[in-house]
């Protein structure tokens, strides 16, 4: 029975679907994230909210800030802070692209997916992302509406 709950823990995914509805995606990059204390914990009990946080840059490096991870329930006094800043690790070569990009006009990196890795190991997928017009979001939303539409058809005929 325990073996089944640890196999159904690996599947964590939390997404950003409002970075997709606000943003173009330019590039992936996958990252692994600095954690202390109980914050895995928290991580593989699903307790994280993307939705308000951006990466930025400090002296070369990558970090995000306002992701929230809950505290874990069953923490003591050396529980962790939900909203602290998290140093994200990649490769020299990866920061350098990002960091160039970022300095270009309309570019920014958001994190969109945070997931464990086939080793545990909490990752948090960022994406290079560019902003969308408001015209270009009325187009998107049109597009997934007619999207759902065909769908729905194909299961009528069906």
């Amino acid at each position: 029975m325990a073996k089944k709950e640890q196999k159904k823990n690996k599947n964590i995914e939390i997404l950003n679907r409002r970075a997709a509805h606000e943003y173009f995606f330019t590039a992936h990059f996958e990252a692994g994230i600095v954690l202390q204390g109980t914050e895995i914990k928290s991580i593989r009990a699903g307790n994280v909210n993307l939705r308000d946080a951006y990466c930025f840059f400090k002296k070369g490096e990558l970090f995000v800030k306002n992701l929230f991870i809950a505290e874990y329930e069953n923490g003591t006094y050396a529980n962790h802070e939900p909203r602290r800043t998290r140093k994200l690790l990649l490769k020299r070569t990866e920061l350098r692209k990002l960091e160039k990009k970022m300095k270009e006009k309309g570019f920014t990196v958001v994190p969109y997916k945070m997931y464990l890795s086939e080793r545990g190991l909490a990752k948090l997928e960022v994406v290079l992302v560019q902003g969308k017009k408001s015209y270009d979001k009325r187009q998107s939303i049109k597009e997934k509406d007619n999207k759902r539409d065909m769908a729905r058809l194909k299961k009528i005929r069906l």
